[in-house]
C-alpha cells in the first residue's frame, strides 16, 4: 500500500474519520485503533511478518520494563544486551545472513577452497531496519535515564507500530513520540492544513520528480555500457536527484499524514542540496539516522578514542559512516558508500572545521560565489557516490566511473525519450528554487505557500495536483523500501 495510491488514500480517509469522529473521546481509544490499523498497513506488505513485529514489540517492552526497575547498573545492562542481542539477531539473520555466506564462499574461493555452503530463501520484512532502531533507542534511553519505560503496552505497541513511519522512517525516538501518543489529541485545523499541504508537497516530489527521473535513469544504468559518456553523467545526476526526491517525498508524506492525525514525528531532511560540507550534508540528509548513529555509535566512539586525538577521531567518524553503509544493505557496495562519506570528513578534521556550521544567510534572496562553489563541491562529491550506491556490485560502480574517461563525455546525449529529459529538467529545476526560497522552513512550502496570496496559492496547489495525477501512473516503488 503505497503513500500514492488509491489504496492509500481509501485507507487512510477511513483511518481519519474514525480516529477523530469515534476514537476521539480518549487517548486509549485513539491508540487502540491506530494500532489496530497499523497492524493492517502492515498486513498489506505481508500478513506473516505481523508476527515478527508483535514479537520485536513484545520482548522489547518487557525488557525495557526490567531495564527501568533494575537495581544496578550491571543488571540494566545484562538486560540492555539482551535486547541487543535478540533485535540485532534478528535483523543479521534477515538481512545480512546470505550477505555473509556469499562473502565467506567468495573468500574461500580465492584461496582455491570450494566450500559448500548455500544462501537461504530469505525473505526481508519490510521496515525492520527502521523499527530495530527505534526498539534499540528506547532501551538505550531508559539505561541512560533519559526516559521512562512504557506502562501501557499498547503506547509502546503504537510507537514501535506507528504506520506514518513504520515502513521507511524517520526512525522516532520513544522520548519525542511516546509522550505524544500518551495524551488524547485534539483536531487543529491549522496542523492539518499545513499536513495537507506538506503531503501534496511530498507527492510532487515523489511522481513528478523521482517517478520521471527513474524512467530515465533505469534504462541507462542498465545499459551504460553502450551509452555515450555525456548520457551517463547527466543519469547520474538525475539519479541523484531521484532518491532525494523519492526518500523526502515519502518522508514529507509520513509527516504530514502524522500530522493529520495529531501526531508530530521526527523531521528527515533539511535542503541537503544546499549543504556546504560533507558534515553539514549528513546534518541535512536522513536526520533521524544520522542523529542515531550520531548519539549511540560516534560519540562513545569518539570518548573512547580521545587519547589519540585526530587519528582517533578520523576512526570513529569511518567506522560510524561504514556502520551507516551497511545500514543500508547487504551489500559491498554500501560498505563503500558509508566508507567514503567516512573518509571525506577527513579534511574538515584536519583543518579543524568538522563542528564548525556554515549557515546561508536568511532572507537572502541568492548564494554568494563562495556558498555556490561549496554547494557545488558538496553535491558532486555526494553524486558520484551515489554511482556506487546505484550500482549491483562494486565493480559495476568501477565500470560506470570508467565509461566516464571517454571522448563521448563532450558529445550529445542520447535518451530513449528527449521529451521527457527536458519537462523533468525543467521540474527539478522549479524544485531547488522553492527548496532554496524555503530552505529556513521545515519544508518547502512551510512558510512560503501560506504567505501567498490565495488566487496564487490555489492556483500552485491545483496545479501540483494536476501534476501528480498525470504523472502517478509510472507506479516506481519507494527507493527505501528495500532498507
Amino acid at each position: 500500500m503505497l503513500f500514492n495510491s488509491q489504496s492509500f488514500a481509501l485507507f487512510f480517509i477511513v483511518v481519519f474519520f474514525l480516529h477523530w469522529f469515534v476514537f476521539g473521546r480518549s487517548a486509549r481509544l485513539q491508540n487502540i485503533f491506530l494500532l489496530i490499523a497499523s497492524y493492517i498497513f502492515y498486513s498489506f506488505w505481508d500478513w506473516r511478518f505481523l508476527a515478527l513485529l508483535l514479537f520485536t514489540s513484545l520482548i522489547n517492552y518487557i525488557l525495557g520494563y526490567e531495564v527501568g526497575k533494575a537495581g544496578s547498573l550491571k543488571a540494566k545492562k545484562v538486560f540492555v544486551n539482551i535486547g541487543v542481542l535478540t533485535s540485532l539477531g534478528t535483523l543479521i539473520y534477515f538481512k545480512y545472513f546470505n550477505f555473509f555466506i556469499a562473502s565467506f564462499v567468495s573468500l574461500f574461493a580465492k584461496f582455491g577452497i570450494t566450500a559448500d555452503i548455500h544462501t537461504l530463501d530469505i525473505i526481508l520484512p519490510l521496515g525492520i531496519s527502521f523499527f530495530t532502531f527505534r526498539t534499540l533507542s528506547y532501551l538505550f534511553d531508559i539505561k541512560r535515564g533519559k526516559i521512562e519505560p512504557a506502562e501501557d503496552w499498547v503506547t509502546f505497541f503504537l510507537f514501535v507500530a506507528f504506520f506514518p513511519s513504520l515502513i521507511s522512517g524517520p526512525i522516532d525516538k520513544a522520548g519525542m513520540l511516546m509522550p505524544q501518543l500518551q495524551k488524547k489529541r485534539e483536531f487543529n485545523n491549522d496542523d492539518a492544513v499545513d499536513g495537507l499541504r506538506q503531503i501534496l508537497w511530498g507527492l510532487f516530489k515523489k511522481t513528478v520528480i523521482a517517478d520521471n527521473c527513474a524512467l530515465i535513469t533505469n534504462p541507462v544504468f542498465n545499459n551504460y555500457h553502450t551509452l555515450p559518456a555525456s548520457t551517463v553523467l547527466i543519469s547520474i545526476f538525475l539519479y541523484s536527484v531521484q532518491i532525494y526526491a523519492d526518500f523526502s517525498g515519502y518522508s514529507d508524506m509520513a509527516i504530514g499524514t502524522a500530522r493529520l492525525l495529531g501526531i508530530n514525528i521526527t523531521r528527515n531532511f533539511d535542503s541537503p542540496f544546499f549543504a556546504q560540507n560533507i558534515a553539514e550534508f549528513w546534518r541535512k540528509w536522513h536526520i533521524s539516522l544520522t542523529n542515531w548513529l550520531t548519539e549511540y555509535v560516534f560519540t562513545p566512539l569518539s570518548i573512547s578514542f580521545r587519547d589519540y586525538g585526530k587519528p582517533g577521531l578520523v576512526l570513529a567518524i569511518i567506522i560510524n559512516f561504514t556502520l551507516i553503509g551497511i545500514w543500508h544493505g547487504a551489500n559491498w557496495t554500501f560498505v563503500l558508500f558509508g566508507f567514503l562519506h567516512g573518509c571525506y570528513y577527513i579534511p574538515l578534521i584536519i583543518s579543524g572545521n568538522l563542528n564548525k556550521k556554515k549557515k546561508t544567510i536568511k532572507g537572502k534572496l541568492l548564494p554568494t560565489f563562495k556558498e555556490v562553489i561549496n554547494i557545488t563541491g558538496t553535491f558532486v562529491l555526494v553524486m558520484f557516490t551515489f554511482v556506487i550506491f546505484r550500482s549491483a556490485a562494486v565493480g559495476q560502480a568501477v565500470d560506470i566511473y570508467r565509461s566516464l574517461f571517454s571522448r563521448s563525455v563532450f558529445t550529445a546525449p542520447v535518451f530513449e525519450a528527449n521529451n521527457l529529459v527536458e519537462h523533468t529538467f525543467l521540474f527539478i529545476i522549479f524544485l531547488f528554487v522553492m527548496e532554496w526560497i524555503g530552505r529556513h522552513g521545515q519544508y518547502a512550502l512551510s512558510d512560503i505557500g501560506s504567505k501567498w496570496p490565495p488566487v496564487v496559492r490555489w492556483s500552485f496547489y491545483y496545479a501540483a495536483i494536476i501534476l501528480v495525477f498525470l504523472f502517478a501512473g509510472s507506479g516506481q516503488q519507494f527507493i527505501y523500501f528495500q532498507f
